[in-house]
């Protein structure tokens, strides 16, 4: 295992029982990336470059982290979203393709301020605040969550305002143009399908949501957007695919209008956006 070309197929023999090969040599990618800052192409490049012992260490302690079903992002600490590096760690979500969909759907839309509501790593208002004018704000329950998305915030030199708040117990917002949310939706049901390398290691706050109260955040956030956007404000949400014609019922009980209901790359519904009148 001491040069560049025999690792793909180190990674390859230890991991076999834990995932297929296609994800064993995308987790080979990023542990290039990781250590050596290779990408792909350098890979084949380098591939007679010699390992020292440090580096070889390294991949021996990734590989036996990976069989515990750790994600591969909290073993390196980081990922990437709509092409910015985003720290994450335990008390946040790993962030998923699906958001990065909301978000370039959001960044088509016109605004000057916006609020993330349960921001987590802060993927979204930093995305948002980088590739926008915006002003942004977010906030969460998390303290921990919080310190996490300040440090991406500062990392990719963009300036978020960041609130400590639990939205449940939230009576009040800044005004702004524009309010998404990606709240936690999964059902408590729906844990015996979920992965280990989810349940074991991502926070359950950020997560799940009780069978019997599964909208509990979406009918909270969509009562207090209605108050504070602005004349023609917009909302969007990442949602459960199972509750779409729940969501826009509710959104258009509430009194929103032209609201959209929108597909992941999955083909599952996974959107919304309302808006205010």
């Amino acid at each position: 295992m001491q040069k560049v070309s025999n690792i793909l197929s180190y990674f390859k023999k230890e991991l076999s029982a834990v995932a297929d090969e296609r994800e064993i040599s995308s987790w080979y990618y990023i542990s290039m990336e990781y250590l050596l800052v290779y990408n792909r192409s350098d890979c084949i490049i380098n591939s007679n470059q010699v390992l020292n012992k440090s580096q070889v260490s390294n991949i021996k302690q990734i590989v036996a982290e990976l069989k515990t079903h750790k994600p591969i992002q909290f073993i390196i600490g980081r990922t990437e979203f709509y092409g910015l590096k985003i720290k994450v760690n335990e008390h946040t979500l790993i962030p998923r393709p699906e958001t990065e969909q909301l978000v370039d759907w959001i960044l088509k839309e016109n605004f000057v301020t916006a609020l993330d509501i349960g921001t987590g790593s802060g993927c979204i208002p930093i995305t948002l605040a980088k590739y926008s004018e915006a002003k942004v704000l977010a906030i969460d329950v998390s303290e921990d969550a919080l310190l996490i998305a300040e440090e991406n915030a500062k990392n990719n030199e963009v300036k978020i305002d960041f609130i400590h708040q639990d939205i449940l117990q939230t009576n009040s917002l800044q005004k702004v143009d524009l309010i998404v949310s990606n709240p936690p939706y999964v059902l408590e049901s729906e844990k015996e399908k979920m992965q280990e390398n989810v349940l074991d290691y991502e926070p359950e706050l950020a997560l799940f949501v009780e069978d019997k109260n599964p909208l509990i955040f979406y009918k909270k956030i969509a009562s207090l957007a209605i108050d504070y956007l602005n004349e023609n404000g917009k909302l969007f949400f990442e949602i459960n695919a199972k509750f779409g014609k729940e969501i826009i019922k509710m959104l258009a009980d509430i009194g929103f209008v032209n609201i959209e209901l929108k597909k992941d790359m999955n083909d599952k519904d996974r959107m919304i956006k309302a808006i205010k009148k």
